[in-house]
C-alpha cells in the first residue's frame, strides 16, 4: 500500500472515536467488490437506487448498512463467438455503463465514482459512497482490444475475464455443456488464450486489476505466469471447504497469495452450502415464471422482481434455508489459514444470486463485521478484510502503471 492510501487509512482509524457509538465500530472503510446491476439500471423507477428498492443493493441500504464502497458490475452473459454474439455484448456492456453513469449523474451528493484508492478514501472522507467499476466476462469487449482502454476512459478499474461458459479469452470454471463445451477436466481446460494474453497485458499497463473468479484452473494458473501485478479473485470461495468448480482450491489460494493478490470471499448460497433441493425447487419456479410470462426462458432482470417470485422464494427459503453467516466465516477462516490474512477480502454478489442469512442486502452489512468479531478476528484484521487488502493490491497496480 502507498504511503497516502496508508495515511488516509490511519487518519479514518483516528476520526472513529468522534463518530456515533454505532459507526465507532465500523472499519475504517468497507468494500464490496461485486455488486451485480440490472441491464436497465436507472432506467425505470423500480431501479432508481436513490430511493428504496427491490434491489438489495441500493444508496439507503448501502448508507445504513456501513457499505461505504461497491464494485459495481458490467456483466453480460455469454453468446456465441462471432460478429452478432460480440456486437451483442457490446451493447449490453454499454447499457450497463450508461446505467452506472446515470446513478453518479443525478445522486452526486451521496454517491460518487472512485477510479483510484486515494479517490475512494477522500469520498469516505467527504461523508460520500463510493462506486467503482468492474466488467464481468471480459467477452464485452467484443474481441477488440482497443475496448479496454475505452472501458478505462469508462472508469472500469478491473477486469474479470471470464463468466459461465467458455469465451474468447479463456475457458471458464462452469464451460457450459448443455450447448457442447467440453466438461471441466484436463482436456477440456485449456487456459487462456492469445485474446487473454493480450487482455491480461494490456490491463497490467493501464492500471486495471485483473480478476481470476469464474476462470478454470489453468486459466488462472495462465493469469499467474503471465500478470506482472498481482491478481484479484473478486468473488471466490475455497474448494476445500466447499467442493464447488467456482470454488479455488488451497494451492491456487496460495498462488494468488504469493504474487501478493486477494481472494474476496462471496457470500454466494451454491459456494457455501450444497443444497440440490433448493438448486431444484428454484429451477421450477423459474420456469413456471416464464412460462407465466410467456417467454421462451427465465429472464432474471425482468423476472426476478416480480411478486410471484418473490412469493416463491419466500416458500422455497422455509423449506430449503439459505447458508448463514456462520458458513461464510467457515470459508474465511480456511481462505484466511491458506493464504494469510493479507490476502482475503470480502463481497457479497447482491442482485446477482449473493445474500445469506444474516446478510440478506446491504443494509445488514454491519453483521458481517460483529459476525468476524465473534469468530476472534482483531479490528487490525477486519480492516484488512473489508478493504486495506484490496487497496494494498490495487495501489500496486497503479504504481505498475505509473512506472
Amino acid at each position: 500500500m502507498n504511503t497516502t492510501v496508508r495515511l488516509a487509512l490511519l487518519a479514518a482509524l483516528s476520526v472513529a472515536g468522534t463518530l456515533p457509538a454505532q459507526a465507532q465500530q465500523d472499519p475504517p472503510i468497507t468494500i464490496d467488490t461485486h455488486v451485480d446491476i440490472p441491464f436497465n439500471y436507472m432506467g425505470e423507477p423500480r431501479f432508481d437506487v436513490g430511493h428504496d428498492t427491490r434491489l438489495l443493493v441500493d444508496l439507503g441500504k448501502m448508507e445504513r448498512g456501513g457499505l461505504n464502497a461497491a464494485f459495481f458490475v458490467v456483466w453480460v452473459p455469454q453468446h456465441q463467438l462471432d460478429a452478432a454474439g460480440y456486437a451483442k455484448a457490446v451493447q449490453q456492456a454499454s447499457q450497463k455503463y450508461d446505467g452506472i453513469g446515470r446513478m453518479l449523474m443525478m445522486y452526486p451528493d451521496r454517491i460518487r465514482l472512485a477510479t483510484t484508492p486515494e479517490q475512494l478514501l477522500a469520498n469516505h472522507k467527504a461523508g460520500l459512497l463510493s462506486a467503482t467499476i468492474e466488467i464481468e466476462n471480459a467477452y464485452s469487449l467484443g474481441h477488440d482490444i482497443h475496448r479496454l482502454d475505452a472501458a478505462f476512459d469508462r472508469g472500469a478499474r478491473s477486469v474479470g475475464l471470464v463468466h459461465v461458459g467458455n469465451n474468447d479469452l479463456c475457458t471458464s470454471s462452469l464451460p457450459d455443456t448443455e450447448h457442447g463445451e467440453p466438461a471441466m477436466n484436463g482436456a477440456g481446460d485449456k487456459g487462456m488464450s492469445d485474446f487473454g494474453r493480450a487482455v491480461v497485458k494490456r490491463a497490467n499497463q493501464l492500471g486495471m486489476l485483473v480478476d481470476i473468479s469464474h476462470a478454470s484452473d489453468n486459466c488462472v494458473r495462465d493469469a499467474l505466469k503471465l500478470s506482472s501485478t498481482p491478481l484479484i479473485a473478486s468473488h471466490s470461495g475455497a474448494r476445500a471447504v466447499l467442493d464447488h468448480p467456482r470454488n479455488l482450491p488451497d494451492d491456487l489460494l496460495r498462488a494468488i497469495a504469493a504474487k501478493g493478490g486477494v481472494i474476496d470471499a462471496v457470500a454466494y448460497k451454491e459456494f457455501l452450502k450444497k443444497d440440490p433441493g433448493r438448486e431444484a425447487a428454484e429451477k421450477k419456479l423459474q420456469n413456471a415464471i416464464a412460462k407465466q410470462a410467456g417467454e421462451k426462458e427465465y429472464d432474471s432482470d425482468s423476472d426476478d422482481y416480480r411478486p410471484e417470485m418473490e412469493a416463491g422464494m419466500a416458500e422455497i427459503q422455509k423449506k430449503y434455508p439459505l447458508a448463514t453467516l456462520d458458513d461464510y466465516v467457515k470459508q474465511i477462516r480456511h481462505m484466511v489459514k491458506v493464504a494469510g490474512i493479507d490476502h482475503v477480502g470480502l463481497a457479497s454478489d447482491f442482485d446477482g444470486g449473493g445474500g445469506i442469512i444474516g446478510w440478506k442486502d446491504a443494509g445488514e452489512t454491519r453483521n458481517v463485521t460483529a459476525a468476524l468479531r465473534r469468530a476472534g478476528f482483531s479490528d487490525a484484521d477486519i480492516a484488512k478484510l473489508w478493504g486495506g487488502n484490496l487497496l494494498r493490491v490495487w495501489s500496486e497496480v497503479e504504481r505498475h502503471a505509473q512506472r
